[in-house]
């Protein structure tokens, strides 16, 4: 079958677009004919998979501003759909939805995902968007079953259902979580919020060697810097930039904890990749996705309550050990063989 994928920017370094290149290069590996569609470039390339076996294609170089603009990016976006053949048309954002879902020709079969949570929707304008625009889809995909049964509730949908971001990879090895290391990783910038987790590390009253390292380039990097050194942490906060995705089991395997402290998520792929590698994890509770990852919750925002969940972690060799093997046990559902199985049966439940 023929699988689009249609992304504002298709390359920039995001959950939404790992997991769109994950997805895309293991239906294509199963046979499938599959295509990745960026609106607009990225402002910086990030490439997901060294070898593609799926077609990427750019529609305009940078995101339409005016009217006269918009209509000929649509124009090219509709000539490519209408050739790509039949198939499903899998739009990642509501505002992809919003603007795409008028120009795919009726061999398409539109599907609606959402990366985000229904907290996070209702708190902007996503939740008018997808109430707006995802009932007449086909399918609507959420990540988890709390926050599908919420959308379905309090958005009208009679078509929400469950998809999980997958792993791309699963790791053969396991953290012995003897590593004196707490990790967190992604974008530095403000949802993510590292300023609460070196906060916590700092009150967690960690003893020297322990340290905290922060994996992920950003704008806040400087101020980050400056945060860590109020808290008096500055020389056991480390900074270590962009990592290559061919080189992060080893940061998991180094690592004893992971902590995510942003201020809204979908279903992090960051908690499955540690769980994977049985690392256990304290993350503010702010979706069903989160939850389903199965971290050590701590309420949202509350840095006192995961400073305290960080040091019991950090004291308790034994407790770091069993949560990491139920987290890594939890992580075997995200596999990517089958989650893409679930995509599968979506593609049929739909043609019938």
């Amino acid at each position: 079958m023929t699988v689009v994928f249609i992304c504002l920017d298709a390359d920039t370094l995001g959950g939404t677009q790992q997991v769109t290149h994950t997805l895309a290069q293991g239906l294509a590996e199963r046979g499938h004919e599959v295509h990745v569609i960026g609106l607009h470039r990225a402002a910086e390339p990030f490439r997901y998979v060294d070898h593609p076996l799926y077609h990427r294609h750019v529609i305009s170089r940078r995101p339409a501003g005016g009217a006269l603009a918009r209509r000929s990016a649509d124009r090219r976006l509709g000539r490519l759909l209408r050739a790509v053949g039949p198939g499903y048309a899998v739009m990642t954002s509501p505002s992809v939805v919003a603007r795409t879902a008028g120009l795919l020709p009726r061999s398409l079969r539109p599907i609606g995902q959402y990366h985000g949570s229904y907290d996070h929707a209702r708190g902007c304008w996503h939740l008018a968007s997808i109430r707006r625009h995802y009932p007449a889809l086909d399918q609507a995909v959420f990540l988890s079953e709390d926050d599908a049964l919420l959308f379905s509730e309090h958005a009208l949908l009679p078509n929400a259902g469950t998809l999980p971001n997958p792993l791309a990879d699963w790791p053969r090895e396991m953290s012995v979580l003897e590593s004196p290391r707490v990790l967190g990783v992604g974008r530095l910038e403000g949802v993510k919020r590292f300023d609460r987790l070196i906060s916590a590390f700092a009150r967690s009253g960690a003893p020297a060697p322990w340290e905290l390292h922060l994996i992920g380039d950003g704008a806040e990097l400087a101020r980050l810097r400056a945060h860590a050194e109020r808290e008096g942490v500055g020389d056991r906060v480390v900074f270590r930039g962009l990592v290559p995705a061919a080189r992060m089991s080893a940061e998991y395997l180094a690592a004893s904890v992971l902590g995510l402290t942003s201020e809204h998520e979908g279903l992090p792929v960051v908690l499955l990749e540690s769980g994977a590698h049985g690392v256990p994890s304290v993350a503010f509770d702010v979706s069903g996705g989160v939850r389903a990852a199965g971290p050590v919750p701590v309420p949202p925002g509350d840095v006192d309550a995961f400073a305290v969940e960080l040091a019991r972690l950090i004291d308790d060799e034994e407790e770091r050990r069993r949560l990491g093997a139920d987290a890594r046990a939890r992580a075997e559902a995200y596999r990517l063989d089958h989650v893409l199985d679930r995509w599968e049966l979506l593609f049929a439940h739909i043609e019938r």
